[in-house]
């Protein structure tokens, strides 16, 4: 029996893919499934994304590609983060996945040891760096490479790619800087495809759509962008079970730390902790480095939000819910952490986070149903 359960709404995911898509034309809008899916399990969320229509898929490592192509065998997928190493052209090989090209060392490996598709050399992406100064071709490298690749035709760049820094801030001057940067150094490669938006870049709209989206936390029901209402469907539900009710006399104290209880409280402890995700810095109290949400997080159960009380710990959480009616309550009912009651972004920021480390930490001890059309997936 497990202390807290994951619903995961394949309908709402299929939604939003299409509201992304909508909102991307004229561009083909593409999957970022990198980390099982966001967490919530990559081959059942493929599976609903491709019959949605989406037919690109990216992901941060070649493992996680081979997952999707179990999942989806005819998709095109690429895989962020490049190559290790000559050995892992083979692998690339085998499974038909296309490197993102980030670096020297990536271009040299697969000019050697990349796999041809049919009268196509060594098919790829390469990402260009715009600003974010994290992965990506300088663009001195990217404009040496554009002549070189001319007379050698080594490569067969099928997109070129860049990450926006800021797009979650729609008025940051930082997203028109890297558009500019972009739509120089990808206009290099005429016959290849650009990419530059992500959820929040899909948002920017014109042109930072290019040919190209690459949606990731909206699919899941992540607000792309801040300060506004989110359009994203929820699409994960996580709740944690009740383990015991349990009466705190005012002037006792609760979990580590020993936070002090001021009233008659009583206590739903459910069985779910930081080991399963749901991170120590939603705690009610005992977190000096949070600022943004002084009180930590809530849960929500029987029609009403209820706080997390003191510290949560590895396998347990206590939640107040002296509020509501004695009989509402019981052992072994449901405390919504995070969901349709209780908004992602909303949890997260009480943690001191993002929605993205919210999903992508859920721990395997949940009991994970997924369901479509109204029945279980």
């Amino acid at each position: 029996m497990a202390g807290g359960r994951l619903t995961i709404d394949l309908d709402a995911l299929a939604a939003n893919y299409r509201l992304l898509a909508e909102h991307s034309t004229p561009a083909e809008p593409a999957a970022v499934v990198k980390a099982d899916a966001y967490g919530l399990g990559t081959a059942p969320v493929v599976r609903a994304l491709a019959a949605a229509g989406c037919r690109r898929f990216f992901v941060a490592l070649p493992e996680e590609g081979v997952a999707v192509r179990r999942a989806a065998p005819e998709a095109e997928i690429y895989v962020f983060n490049g190559l290790f190493g000559p050995e892992a052209a083979a692998f690339y090989r085998e499974a038909r996945l296309l490197p993102v090209l980030n670096s020297q060392s990536d271009l040299s490996i697969w000019e050697a040891h990349g796999w041809d598709d049919g009268d196509e050399p060594r098919p790829c992406a390469l990402h260009v760096e715009t600003g974010m100064n994290r992965l990506g071709l300088t663009p001195d490298r990217t404009r040496i490479l554009a002549q070189e690749n001319a007379l050698t035709g080594a490569l067969t760049p099928r997109m070129v790619i860049s990450h926006l820094a800021c797009a979650d801030t729609p008025d940051h001057p930082m997203n028109r800087q890297q558009l500019k940067s972009f739509q120089l150094l990808s206009s290099l490669f005429p016959d290849a495809e650009s990419s530059l938006a992500n959820s929040a870049g899909i948002f920017l709209g014109g042109a930072f759509l290019c040919d190209a989206t690459r949606s990731g936390i909206a699919l899941y029901g992540g607000a792309p962008v801040n300060g506004v209402e989110n359009p994203m469907r929820p699409v994960v539900t996580a709740e944690t079970r009740v383990s015991q009710l349990r009466q705190v006399p005012a002037g006792q104290s609760v979990s580590y730390g020993a936070t002090p209880v001021a009233r008659d409280t009583l206590v739903a402890v459910a069985a779910t902790g930081y080991a399963d995700g749901y991170h120590r810095a939603a705690s009610g109290a005992g977190v000096p480095l949070r600022r943004s949400v002084p009180e930590g997080a809530a849960g929500f159960i029987a029609g009403h939000r209820v706080p997390v009380l003191g510290r949560v710990t590895m396998d347990l959480t206590l939640f107040d819910v002296t509020a509501l009616r004695p009989d509402a309550v019981k052992v072994g009912d449901y405390i919504e952490l995070f969901g349709r009651n209780m908004p992602i972004d909303e949890v997260a920021a009480a943690a001191g986070t993002i929605a993205y480390e919210l999903l992508t930490a859920l721990g395997r001890r949940y009991h994970r149903h997924y369901v479509q059309s109204g029945a279980s997936a």
